[in-house]
């Protein structure tokens, strides 16, 4: 049995299917949703904005907020609360950093933009095959 899982998550539908799983699957562990913030992306944007500010870890909590209040409200619907945590850097590399630190990683198929997952490459993949822990791949 699972006690402690990370889902690390985006805006995306499979990320959501990925906390999905997790509740439905696993109600008495404890869940943890990791949002990564400052991606690389084809041009660069979503970096460069967050390192012209002035308070990055303050910026990195704000965007990551709607991703935690949704993740919120859709685990209430199970009747459980879940943890979050906001990261700094490249999903896969930030996600591969924290698994150790628990039993599990229930992750999305894919997630983010066509463009994005050229330039940058499957995060689902590169965890999956690099993680010290059980992947689950949700789609």
């Amino acid at each position: 049995m699972l006690s402690r899982v990370l889902v690390p998550m985006d805006d995306s539908e499979m990320a959501h299917r990925a906390l999905e799983y997790a509740l439905e699957n696993h109600p008495n562990a404890e869940i943890t949703v990791l949002h990564v913030v400052g991606e690389p992306s084809a041009m660069g944007g979503k970096a460069t904005a967050l390192a012209l500010e002035d308070d990055i870890e303050a910026a990195a909590q704000e965007r990551a907020q709607e991703v935690f209040d949704d993740a919120r409200d859709f685990a209430a619907e199970y009747d459980v609360e879940v943890t979050t945590e906001v990261q700094l850097g490249h999903p896969a590399r930030a996600i591969l950093n924290k698994a150790s630190d628990f039993d599990a990683v229930v992750i999305g198929s894919h997630g983010g933009s066509m463009i994005d997952r050229l330039v940058i490459g499957n995060v689902a993949q590169k965890v999956f095959r690099n993680s010290p822990v059980p992947v689950i791949v949700a789609r």
